[in-house]
């Protein structure tokens, strides 16, 4: 029996985690030849790719001197929290990476002190010691202080530091000197990492990751932490409220490389996917029907956020998407329940309206795009916090906001932070950089990212993360600005929209079809303008010189997803199909909505 080492890979978006297990499977010789060797082979998501995050914690195993590293990629963001913490769970140590220049950021402190409760033992990685103005002895100093002020065990604190740049491929213990290869990081991970118990006894699983086939459904993906587990085994699956069930296991996968291995035992100490198992939920346990043991339950981090999804009604419907009707959306969101644990679905009265619960505005923008990409087509409305009664108070969600900003916007970020009922908690210095660490409620966050980045020329570093539920901070005002709303069908013309451009901010440019009730731009004042720039310029035979000057029209802003999602007010939605993003008024017609406003 060879032995094992379980480690898992702690850090914040974009420090270069996914790079690095990159490179130990090359290291380990895992990828054919002909593999390009500059694609990521871990985010195999189009959107991971796109977006540079990790969104699904992924497995994958290597061997090194015959010895089996399983290597669990854990999400970065704290929108994905629920996936960390399972994850977890399943390692005996973690890799900390974090960026030479940025150090420690807000997720990479809500992982890690997950994983110093859980007692792993941690190897730091200072990686891309390769960047200008890098400074990785203060960051390693950091570290140590923020593990301190984690409340790390001594042994946790005598943690080895590893510098290197996953990029060109070198980790070593002195960051000064350059290697050649990342052998001294996988050494290391030998030497720290405690190998994988591999007590005796009737067999313990516990359910904490789940996949979802077409072909054989459910896959329950965890840890073996006690005895073996064999194909066609009879065993008993050990529910939340205490009750058991016969179940028994179809097939057997462990994790080789990037793909997985049938096999037909698997032993304490290794990570596997069982197929068969029917009924299951995160945090089960797969134990003996006859003398059943209970392994600790796992916490799944409860929604903050919710969005209503209703099937797309407007003009344009059935235009670009495959899937429109009611049905389409109902079994997709009910499909994604399978496999995205931080989700929840409630049906309305109405048959074409859900409201979807999920961590916040990533969580379900993440969702949205991944549907849109499939053929569907659907509209969204204004994201809601969700809030809780705690003895008699209404209580909210409340976040931890990391801005770090030059030092002559920090007034800005400062100023609208506070504005939307922000606490500033922590300033200090980092070279030219302001760090700026406040609590604010999750209210506030909704559309403050555009608004940061335009009034800091895009300058603004922000991240955030779930931090509990406290008392309503009473109200915060929304976007002051109205909307600018279609008055007819048809191309808007160049003529019109120049015309009209002292009234607002256009988001469409000439040409491009519109509808009644659509939102085509901002207005420079409060209250919606409902304009027509579908007008053409009359033509006559009386020319007046220099009238007839080309227009010049200032080029439409562009809105990302996540930034319509929190664009639109609470009487609009975000219409979202294959190829398109619109706005519009949830009541296209003018006197429906007025006739709306006075109910």
């Amino acid at each position: 029996m060879q032995s094992i080492r379980n480690i898992a890979i702690i850090a914040h978006v974009d420090h270069g985690k996914t790079t690095l297990v990159d490179k130990i499977i090359h290291e380990c010789h895992l990828l054919r030849d002909n593999q390009d060797k500059g694609e990521l082979i871990l985010d195999s998501n189009d959107l991971e790719r796109e977006r540079g995050i990790t969104i699904l914690a992924k497995n994958i195993a290597v061997e090194y001197k015959g010895v089996k590293i399983n290597i669990i990629d854990t999400p970065g963001h704290a929108d994905f929290g629920g996936e960390v913490e399972r994850v977890l769970k399943m390692a005996d140590g973690v890799l900390l990476l974090v960026d030479a220049f940025e150090g420690c950021m807000p997720q990479t402190r809500f992982v890690l002190n997950k994983a110093l409760l859980l007692g792993l033992k941690p190897i730091v990685v200072v990686n891309k010691v390769d960047k200008e103005n890098c400074r990785p002895d203060e960051v390693q100093e950091q570290i140590f202080e923020l593990m301190f002020n984690l409340d790390a065990t001594e042994e946790q604190l005598d943690f080895v530091t590893i510098y290197g740049s996953s990029k060109q491929g070198w980790m070593g213990r002195d960051w000064k000197q350059p290697g050649t290869d990342i052998t001294p990081l996988l050494d290391t991970i030998l030497e720290v990492i405690p190998p994988a118990p591999s007590p005796e006894g009737k067999p313990l699983f516990q359910v904490t990751s789940l996949d979802y086939s077409s072909f054989v459904g459910r896959i329950a993906i965890g840890r073996v932490y006690q005895g073996t587990l064999n194909e066609g085994q009879q065993l008993g699956l050990l529910k939340a409220d205490g009750s058991i069930k016969k179940v028994k296991i179809k097939e057997i996968h462990i994790f080789e490389g990037l793909g997985r291995l049938k096999v037909s035992e698997v032993k304490a100490g290794d990570i596997c996917a069982i197929t068969g198992i029917e009924g299951f939920e995160i945090g089960d346990t797969i134990t003996d029907f006859e003398n059943p043991q209970a392994l600790p339950r796992i916490p799944i981090d409860e929604p903050t956020m919710s969005m209503l999804f209703t099937i797309n009604n407007s003009p344009f419907f059935g235009r670009e998407g495959k899937y429109v009707t009611s049905r389409h959306l109902r079994d997709r969101l009910f499909k994604e329940l399978e496999k995205n644990l931080a989700l929840k679905v409630h049906e309305t009265d109405t048959e074409d309206k859900f409201i979807v619960f999920g961590r916040g505005v990533l969580h379900l923008s993440v969702l949205i795009e991944t549907m849109r990409r499939e053929g569907y087509e659907l509209q969204v409305g204004q994201p809601q916090v969700i809030f809780r009664q705690i003895d008699e108070v209404r209580h909210e969600p409340i976040e931890s906001l990391v801005v770090d900003v030059t030092e002559e916007f920090a007034g800005r970020v400062i100023e609208m932070v506070t504005q939307r009922k922000g606490e500033m908690k922590i300033m200090e210095p980092k070279g030219d950089i302001q760090h700026l660490e406040f609590e604010i409620p999750s209210r506030g966050l909704i559309g403050l990212r555009t608004g940061m980045l335009n009034s800091t020329a895009g300058e603004a570093v922000m991240s955030h993360r779930f931090m509990d539920y406290q008392p309503y901070k009473g109200p915060i005002t929304g976007r002051v600005n109205g909307s600018l709303i279609s008055m007819e069908s048809g191309a808007g013309t160049a003529y019109s929209i120049d015309k009209l451009q002292d009234r607002g901010v256009f988001f469409v440019d000439p040409g491009e079809e519109l509808y009644t009730g659509q939102v085509i731009g901002e207005s420079t004042r409060a209250g919606d303008i409902i304009v027509n720039v579908q007008k053409g310029k009359k033509m006559s035979n009386v020319r007046a010189s220099g009238t007839d000057d080309s227009v010049k029209i200032i080029p439409k802003r562009r809105f990302s997803l996540e930034e319509a999602l929190e664009y639109i007010q609470k009487d609009e939605y975000v219409e979202v199909t294959p190829k398109s993003i619109r706005m519009r008024k949830i009541y296209l017609s003018e006197n429906e909505r007025k006739r709306m406003n006075n109910a």
